[in-house]
């Protein structure tokens, strides 16, 4: 479905410094397999449960994540992923002050470490599992806006057939979907 939101476009500085931390980043896609305790998170993720507590506060201020109140009980607290834009984006650098756009540049090196490493497993998951292993390469010459109208166009096609953990039907599995584009002619050929 699509929630018909305008995208969001993530131009706080402060919050690209919250996102720019990896085990916070990895900390979001444990959240997004389902609640979880700062307990179940660092026996998910190989950490200790007062450095993910401390991340989590760090989300949490930042609104990424919060308190699910109903379940916590003593010193067990549970979280979640908040209702954050389903559509968030990066800043262009011009959005952000000179004196912000290192934070924006961190992000991005981060950003691009986890999809390498994603990308690096594509070969066994595609052997384990070829169903849910899709692949596709495409090239083509398009103008500026005929490329705005087509990423806008994969955005909602996103929001179309994804389902947030809690609305999942029986049968879905959450599955990492990447869009990328490089310009050819500035790209060195292999």
């Amino acid at each position: 479905m699509t929630d018909g939101a305008e995208p969001y476009i993530l131009d706080d500085p402060g919050r690209l410094k919250a996102l720019s931390h990896p085990l916070r980043r990895r900390i979001l896609d444990q959240l997004r397999l389902g609640p979880a305790t700062s307990t179940t998170i660092g026996e998910a993720l190989g950490a200790n449960s007062g450095t993910t507590s401390y991340h989590l506060r760090q989300l949490d201020k930042y609104g990424f994540i919060e308190e699910i109140p109903e379940r916590s009980a003593g010193r067990e607290r549970w979280w979640r992923r908040t209702e954050s834009p389903r559509d968030m984006r990066m800043p262009f650098p011009s959005m952000l002050a000179p004196e912000d756009r290192p934070v924006l540049d961190e992000l991005l090196r981060v950003v691009h470490a986890e999809e390498m490493e994603l990308l690096s497993r594509l070969p066994e998951a595609f052997q384990r599992d070829p169903t849910w292993t899709l692949h596709s390469r495409g090239f083509t010459h398009i103008t500026a806006d005929g490329l705005a109208e087509f990423f806008e166009a994969y955005i909602r096609l996103l929001q179309q057939y994804g389902h947030r953990a809690e609305d999942a039907p029986t049968g879905a599995r959450p599955v990492f979907i990447r869009l990328f584009t490089l310009p050819a002619d500035e790209t060195p050929q292999a």
